[in-house]
């Protein structure tokens, strides 16, 4: 890989990293309601889920949406439920010094396997293999995994903290209601382009 190549690959990746998707506004909403510390699993999840999913992708597993078009749609079925699902929990979550003790944010597992499900990270995935890894060469797949792998972990870093950062504002349960709503919103919004490319 060149290196002009690789600038704009790390551009395509700041630019579609660090942009409102499901990971990031959960990220956020899970920041204000838990906290960093107990937000960490959740973030090292994405941060790493998904530069590892883009390895099958780049091999070649999208040949198997070619031979079986019918498990795309399963695929877009399955994200949208659930991505609804974790919209409903956004909405109904508590007030951070309310939360139960058996209360947590995804885990890393979860974090991680939810990038199977994420839409925004199959199109990033899709997007970055086509135009940066055309030669499905395993050194250029492993070179767009490990920058998204960077630069995953400084955005879902700085998405996490500003959840953190409104955290006090959210003491007040009106304003923690309006909050989560709006993420619960955000998240369920993300899904338009992916109803509409339908």
């Amino acid at each position: 890989m060149t290196l002009d190549i690789f600038l704009a690959l790390a551009l395509f990746c700041a630019g579609t990293l660090f942009t409102p998707g499901p990971n990031n506004l959960m990220l956020m909403a899970s920041g204000a309601n838990f906290g960093l510390r107990r937000t960490l699993p959740h973030l090292f999840g994405v941060a790493f889920g998904f530069p590892t999913m883009i390895i099958p992708v780049g091999l070649g597993v999208m040949q198997l949406f070619d031979a079986w078009p019918a498990s795309y749609t399963i695929l877009k079925v399955a994200s949208i439920a659930y991505i609804l699902y974790l919209a409903w929990k956004i909405a109904h979550a508590a007030a951070p010094e309310k939360v139960s003790a058996d209360a947590r944010p995804l885990t890393f597992l979860q974090a991680a396997a939810f990038q199977c499900v994420n839409p925004k990270a199959w199109s990033m995935a899709l997007g970055a293999i086509t135009l940066y890894a055309s030669g499905r060469d395993v050194v250029s797949i492993l070179i767009v995994s490990g920058t998204f792998a960077a630069l995953g972990t400084v955005s879902a870093t700085v998405w996490t903290t500003l959840g953190t950062g409104v955290r006090r504002l959210l003491a007040d349960q009106r304003r923690l209601r309006v909050f989560n709503w709006i993420m619960a919103s955000l998240l369920v919004a993300s899904m338009i382009p992916v109803l509409i490319g339908s």
